[in-house]
């Protein structure tokens, strides 16, 4: 099998080093890729966000199938493209990925299949956000409506912080949701879907705020492990029940049918999970945590959802253990980063590139605000965490910085 990959994340990085360990691939190819995807696969240029350019090099490639990875290609129409060109693509049509491209779209799929969700209210106006506050009350919950790459959040006590979220949001042309507060624990959970049918991977959890003890502005993930261990024993098969099951089965009503990796971001609340957003691929960084520990081989996973037939697919592998991955970030992220700077031990085994490029002498520089993911793998968290915080140590950036407590407090049973 002959896979092409969009993107240049460590997302990406990680589902190369998957589609790798499949006996089945035999030729990778990425576009474009950072610095360190080049060992795993041959790079070309593309500008992910022009569908046509897409398809024109799978078929260039004579790919057997397409792997889109980023948002931003999906919700612009680029499966659609490959499709058409007689391709397989893994992801969702421009159509469906409005699941994550539209906050407000994702709501109304919700309540059309009675999927337990926080109650919301959309504001297209600056004469709307306060009365939407009033409704929704505090914590204040005020999202981007559109894409904003896992940074369009805010979460507040302060009104006029919310307000001027709202505010700006609205001034850079896209609405605003506001939402209720869901209080507990939040969960990743992605499903591999064909159309008609949900397959769901273990869930994992992420860190989204820039430093320790959740505090700091909100950022794409500084962070991930799984699984979870202390998560309810039945949560998987709630889900399945009452999140994607119905919701694969209402985009299939609309005649939008949803193939590719459904994610669902999720609060185990009091009354039982509720979702806070959908995305529309694989999330990152849980997808670096989630896919070191598949056991069964990805390409023929993800062929079967691109040929929207996972009936031989229902049932995973997966290692025993635990994951976890630390991002290492560029200094002011996830404000506008530093970049051009070299790195020490980018190359080291279990270090994923996602804002990386290589100089003209070879060297490893920054060119992102997320620059690397550190992966340990252990017989349990604790030695996971241990693993994965070796290689950060290893790791030299000017100015850069990292969480130091991904999965501590699971490791030490505080959750």
């Amino acid at each position: 099998m002959r896979i092409l990959v969009i993107g240049s994340g460590a997302r990406e990085h990680a589902l190369l080093r998957a589609l790798r360990r499949d006996p089945a691939v035999t030729d990778l190819h990425i576009a474009p890729g950072n610095a360190g995807t080049a060992s795993l696969a041959d790079a070309h240029p593309v500008s992910v966000t022009d569908p046509e350019a897409v398809a024109a090099l799978a078929v260039t490639l004579e790919a057997d199938l397409v792997v889109i990875g980023p948002e931003v290609p999906l919700v612009a129409g680029a499966a659609d493209a490959v499709r058409a060109a007689g391709i397989p693509a893994f992801g969702p049509g421009a159509a469906a990925a409005q699941i994550e491209g539209s906050k407000a779209f994702a709501k109304d799929v919700m309540a059309a299949a009675g999927v337990p969700t926080a109650a919301a209210v959309s504001v297209e106006d600056v004469a709307g956000i306060d009365a939407a506050l009033d409704t929704c009350g505090s914590p204040y919950v005020v999202k981007d409506d559109g894409l904003a790459a896992g940074k369009g959040v805010v979460v507040t006590e302060d009104r006029a912080v919310a307000y001027a979220h709202a505010a700006d949001v609205l001034a850079g042309g896209h609405p605003v949701l506001v939402e209720r507060f869901l209080d507990g624990p939040e969960v990743s959970l992605f499903a591999v879907c064909d159309g008609t049918r949900a397959v769901p991977l273990l869930p994992a959890q992420d860190f989204k705020r820039r430093n320790d003890n959740d505090e700091g502005p909100n950022t794409g993930g500084m962070g991930a492990y799984a699984p979870l261990d202390w998560a309810p024993a039945d949560l998987v098969a709630t889900v399945q029940a009452t999140v994607l099951d119905p919701v694969v089965a209402e985009m299939a009503r609309r005649g939008t049918p949803f193939t590719g990796l459904l994610y669902a971001g999720l609060v185990l609340t009091e009354r039982g999970p509720e979702v806070i957003e959908f995305n529309c691929r694989f999330g990152d960084p849980e997808t670096q945590v989630v896919l070191e520990l598949l056991e069964t081989p990805l390409a023929g996973l993800l062929k079967a959802s691109a040929d929207g037939d996972l009936s031989g697919h229902t049932e995973l592998s997966w290692r025993s253990g635990s994951a976890v991955t630390v991002v290492v970030a560029a200094e002011n992220y996830p404000g506008t980063p530093v970049i051009g700077d070299p790195i020490v031990g980018a190359d080291l085994d279990g270090v994923l590139h996602a804002g990386t490029s290589r100089g003209l002498d070879g060297e490893v520089l920054s060119a992102g605000g997320r620059v690397l993911s550190a992966v340990g793998s252990g017989a349990d968290l604790v030695a996971a965490r241990a693993a994965a915080y070796a290689l950060v140590d290893q790791i030299e950036l000017r100015g850069s910085h990292h969480r130091t407590d991904i999965a501590l407090a699971a490791a030490e049973g505080r959750l």
